[in-house]
């Protein structure tokens, strides 16, 4: 048995702000943009992942939820609470020029880390914490 992470979810609280990071800056491709009960459904994706989507959701996507949970979750995200998401990349010092060029918010420039990876980190448009990393030995 066989088992593959198919999708994750990252919380946005602007999806044209998100796109315009993670199409535009990232080189993600866009897969889905849908509109759900007032909600919106987007996925983006390595070309190089195909079976891996990337779920740009609002900050808390029930629609259900109450309006103090919703408020909650946004000032979470705003605070930069929320898990982020780490990358793989094959040149991190690449990755960072072309993030920091773009004017991406930066939280850690390029460091060989003592557990084994060379990695930089930034903020989203949204506040969460994305790192692109790269091992020793890859």
């Amino acid at each position: 048995m066989n088992i593959n992470l198919s999708q994750c979810f990252i919380a946005v609280d602007d999806h044209d702000e998100a796109l315009v990071f993670y199409r535009d800056v990232l080189g993600l491709e866009v897969r889905n943009d849908v509109a759900f009960e007032g909600m919106r459904w987007v996925t983006v994706g390595s070309p190089a992942q195909p079976d891996v989507d990337i779920v740009l959701e609002p900050p808390l996507a029930d629609p259900n939820a109450s309006s103090a949970d919703r408020r909650t979750m946004a000032e979470l995200l705003a605070k930069g609470m929320l898990r982020g998401v780490i990358f793989a990349t094959d040149d991190v010092d690449a990755t960072f020029e072309r993030i920091s060029a773009a004017g991406g918010e930066v939280m850690q420039e390029p460091v060989d880390q003592p557990y084994g990876v060379r990695d930089c980190a930034f903020r989203d448009p949204s506040g969460n914490m994305l790192r692109f990393a790269r091992s020793h030995g890859g």
